[in-house]
């Protein structure tokens, strides 16, 4: 099965290099498509010439534009988009690709995923739910992580669910609500696919996320607007009773500033859905 990772890129020279190996090392037919705003911070120095991705160099209007000009571009049967500070894990594109052959009526497939400070250290571990268009709506969190999303080229080329350039940090969430109208058939892989570094400068923990959250909450009907705190119980209920906080302790390899080159391996010996100092603007909770 053929993949399409898609990575947009801009002034992230140094998390870039740990990404796409994440994605090289997959030992699946895989492109990857880093799709980059013309970043001036030296990584057009070494990107052009790394024989790991197809590198396009063009102004956009943001990371969702940047997505969808990748996605028209690939020609994988199976999508995905992972930013420069997120990673997979060894062998998640090859159990997606085994998910999606055992599985012809599912579109949409979300992942696990594991937080990360700059180090490469465990923060905590965030496990996705299917979700809701009421808890998209009103919430400022997503109960999945993009990195951990995986889509059949289907989605864009039959349903033209295609991102939306106008939205500059919530168009995951605006894109998922017409996931959910038009009923596309979702799944969980249930189990850790990917890692999202938290480098203090993610677009996903910056201030204007709010005013989009504010945008998504006027769209939401009266009632729901209303019952916004029992709709973020319910969530929290579904994520208890799904085992969404529990984990076993486990090991995990990525790659780090420190060692670029080759995957290190950490223990985390006490698993916890908590993201301590967390801002609480986009984290699933």
């Amino acid at each position: 099965m053929h993949f399409s990772v898609i990575t947009p890129s801009f002034r992230s020279s140094r998390w870039l290099k740990l990404c796409i190996p994440s994605v090289a090392d997959q030992e699946v037919e895989v492109e990857h498509i880093v799709q980059d705003a013309k970043s001036d911070d030296g990584t057009l120095d070494w990107l052009p010439t790394d024989q790991r991705v197809r590198t396009f160099v063009e102004k956009d209007s943001g990371m969702y534009d940047a997505v969808t000009r990748g996605l028209k571009k690939s020609t994988g049967e199976i999508c995905s988009y992972l930013n420069c500070d997120e990673q997979y894990l060894p062998g998640t594109l090859a159990s997606v690709g085994l998910f999606f052959d055992e599985h012809p009526e599912v579109e949409i497939a979300f992942g696990d995923s594991l937080v990360v400070d700059s180090a490469g250290e465990f923060l905590c571990h965030r496990k996705s739910l299917l979700p809701l268009k009421p808890h998209t709506l009103v919430a400022r969190n997503l109960s999945i992580l993009t990195c951990a999303t995986f889509f059949r080229r289907s989605i864009f080329e039959n349903r033209g669910l295609v991102f939306d350039p106008t939205w500059r940090i919530l168009g995951d969430a605006e894109w998922l609500l017409r996931c959910i109208d038009q009923k596309v058939p979702m799944a969980l892989l249930n189990g850790f696919t990917s890692t999202f570094t938290n480098t203090g400068q993610n677009m996903s923990l910056d201030p204007g996320a709010l005013d989009e959250a504010k945008n998504l909450l006027a769209a939401a009907p009266g009632w729901a607007r209303q019952a916004k705190s029992l709709i973020v119980a319910h969530h929290r209920l579904r994520k208890l009773f799904s085992g969404s906080y529990q984990q076993e302790p486990f090991d995990y390899a990525i790659y780090t500033l420190d060692n670029p080159i080759k995957r290190v391996s950490f223990h985390v010996a006490r698993p916890t859905a908590l993201w301590k100092g967390d801002p609480g603007r986009r984290s699933p909770t």
